[in-house]
């Protein structure tokens, strides 16, 4: 059965320190919503408040309608998967994996359907007589997460669990924590400060920051039309314009910026009129570089170039216009530069989006 999960007026305070403002937050069963911020964010006292092993200062905890902000941990029937796995030493794979059940007081035949379905969902049949330290990383991981499903919890948390392993690993994990996900069905919340985990793998990204949700949607949407300075500069790389509004026209604004003059979409910022100052996140794979004038009426800026970074199928352009950075990538190949080479930057209309200044965000 899935279950939706509500977060009404949840707060938690250490003394005078606010850990997390009053949050508000409706996660629909089924749903793999991440928890992105940085360090300090308020993400892993929320995850940590649902979990039950953070007592929330006030607001509720609200399980399809049923009040379980005062139910310990053992009694929300909530998976959990941590960072550092806590796998049983003494104990082999089968065992690790059977634990929960023997808590509950599964045990024999009622228990060995469910632990062999657990293995075979995280390829684990094959390791089933092992112990932990017989294992890799992502071996560990994966007990770990058969052993928090194999109960059939209403939730699955899991707090940052492919923080411990190598790259090329966790790349691979995003791909099965996705599969694994539409398999079972159930809720996930996962936790993170790693925006590729969070694009990769999410339905929703609930972006924080200093105890305080600024922007929740679908990662697509956060990503191209991000709502403040902040979430646009955590979530991918931005250009920032800043200037002011000379007028408005078809959704669009003109933005006298420092060292150029752009258009920008006006996004939520629908009050903004001329005259008004802004701040315009442009995406470094929205602009185009050419060695003339582009045709057109796409915005452009004469620059030099002052960077060079190869990055395997792309290269990052750092420019020079004035005094004023921008930072653009290309396709590898797509144009022979080299430093000092003067160049023009050109992105279309709709290409920045105004967000809200950084300082008023916080």
């Amino acid at each position: 059965m899935k279950h939706n999960l509500v977060l009404s007026g949840l707060e938690k305070r250490y003394g005078d320190f606010v850990a997390l403002h009053e949050t508000n937050l409706d996660i629909k069963a089924g749903e793999f919503v991440t928890l992105l911020g940085p360090s300090g964010s308020g993400k892993t006292t929320i995850l940590m408040s649902i979990a039950g092993f953070v007592a929330p200062s006030s607001g509720r905890i609200l399980l399809d309608g049923q009040d379980v902000t005062g139910l310990p941990p053992e009694r929300r029937n909530f998976g959990v998967v941590f960072q550092g796995y806590a796998l049983f030493p003494h104990l082999t794979v089968h065992d690790n994996v059977g634990f929960p059940l023997r808590a509950r007081g599964i045990r024999g035949d009622q228990a060995r359907p469910k632990i062999e379905a657990a293995l075979d969902m995280a390829q684990l049949g094959a390791f089933a007589k092992r112990f932990p330290r017989q294992l890799s990383g992502g071996q560990q991981q994966r007990v770990a997460l058969a052993r928090s499903l194999v109960f059939g919890p209403e939730l699955l948390l899991l707090d940052e669990p492919l923080s411990a392993l190598d790259r090329s690993l966790r790349k691979d994990f995003q791909s099965e924590f996705k599969a694994i996900h539409r398999k079972v069905g159930t809720t996930f919340i996962y936790v993170t400060h790693d925006q590729e985990e969070a694009l990769t793998m999410s339905d929703r990204i609930v972006i924080l920051d200093k105890g305080r949700i600024l922007q929740s949607a679908p990662p697509s949407e956060l990503y191209e039309r991000p709502a403040t300075e902040f979430v646009a500069g955590f979530l991918g790389k931005s250009n920032f314009l800043r200037g002011r509004i000379t007028r408005r026209a078809d959704g669009l604004a003109e933005l006298d910026a420092v060292d150029l003059a752009s258009w920008a979409s006006v996004g939520r910022q629908t009050m903004l009129g001329a005259g008004d100052h802004a701040v315009a996140a442009l995406r470094p794979e929205k602009i185009r570089l050419h060695r003339t004038e582009p045709s057109g009426d796409a915005c452009s800026a004469r620059g030099r170039v002052t960077e060079l970074t190869y990055l395997g199928a792309s290269v990052e352009v750092t420019l020079a216009v004035g005094e004023t950075r921008l930072t653009a990538t290309i396709g590898a190949g797509a144009i022979a530069l080299a430093e000092g080479d003067e160049i023009v930057a050109s992105w279309a209309p709709d290409a920045a989006i105004l967000v809200e200044p950084k300082q008023a965000a916080a």
